[in-house]
């Protein structure tokens, strides 16, 4: 019985730590697709500065591109300060105090996603298929045109011919 009982001690610890390891490793993954994600948030928010200074200062464009990229430098800030978990948390409290909103977004983000992949596979399926200059085009049959109509005048009633109809 003491031999059971150890075992089966010696397996929860085993299971402890396999399972301690494997968060681990997600959490690193996580950080660094945090971090990549918030490095290419500041590169868009730095693009969309230059592109505000494109335009002269007082027009409408240079403020809108300098709002949202104030707008995606601190969401990119943001992202660097807190942990996985913390933005875990913050979302599942959104989640919780709007989820209508959450919905909505959840099937923006579907929406976008899906639209994305169809997108990838089209150019994917483009990439692979031959020309059309290095394909022989297909042998068709020519069938007979049907006969014409003669044409008819509006004004006289006759044909092109001359006969009268």
């Amino acid at each position: 019985m003491v031999d059971s009982t150890r075992t089966t001690e010696e397996l929860k610890t085993k299971a402890s730590q396999t399972v301690g390891a494997a968060q681990a490793e997600v959490e690193k993954r996580a950080e660094g697709a945090k971090s990549s994600l918030a490095d290419e948030i500041a590169g868009i928010a730095s693009a969309l500065k230059n592109a505000s200074n494109e335009f002269g200062s007082d027009s409408m464009q240079a403020k809108t591109f300098q709002q949202i990229a104030d707008g995606l430098s601190g969401t990119s800030d943001s992202l660097r300060g807190k942990s996985f978990g913390e933005m875990l948390n913050n979302l599942n409290s959104f989640a919780r105090n709007n989820p209508a909103a959450f919905l909505g977004g959840a099937a923006a983000l579907g929406f976008v996603a899906s639209r994305f992949a169809v997108a990838s596979q089209k150019n994917d399926a483009q990439s692979t298929t031959p020309t059309q200059a290095s394909t022989p085009a297909p042998a068709s049959t020519v069938t007979p045109a049907a006969p014409a109509s003669p044409a008819v005048s509006s004004t006289t009633g006759t044909t092109m011919s001359g006969s009268k109809l």
